[in-house]
């Protein structure tokens, strides 16, 4: 049985902020469903996204996207493009990229194996002092 026995989604998690209605939430989901695989990783009851938009259809339009992961900092992406088709995927995959780095950053401590490799060939100098 897996650790996350209530996988995140984008259509469990997401929430529409200021700029669109509960009428382009579905239009949203689908746009953001690449978000799922890494979503999965995270329980549903501890994962939250928010998507507004400032300014919608107009020169200078700004989307954010916020994602609260339980026990991790806030991410927010934004995208100033002005297709907003365009500006949702920029910052869904700005999210997607932070995601990846988060994971990233967090492996190597938990994994034994490679944090052993990472200090293969890394010795004291040899006139180093010890405390």
């Amino acid at each position: 049985m897996s650790a996350v026995t209530n996988p995140a989604t984008v259509a469990q998690c997401l929430r529409v902020g200021a700029g669109f209605s509960q009428g382009d939430r579905n239009w949203i989901v689908e746009q953001f469903a690449t978000l799922d695989a890494r979503l999965a990783a995270f329980h549903a009851d501890a994962t939250e996204l928010e998507v507004s938009v400032k300014d919608r259809d107009a020169r200078g339009q700004k989307v954010t996207l916020e994602c609260w992961i339980a026990g991790r900092q806030k991410i927010v992406t934004t995208s100033a493009e002005e297709d907003l088709r365009a500006a949702l995927n920029d910052a869904r995959d700005d999210l997607r990229r932070r995601l990846n780095d988060a994971k990233t950053r967090q492996e190597p401590r938990h994994n034994k194996h490679v944090r052993e490799i990472g200090r293969e060939g890394v010795e004291a100098p040899a006139d180093a002092e010890t405390v």
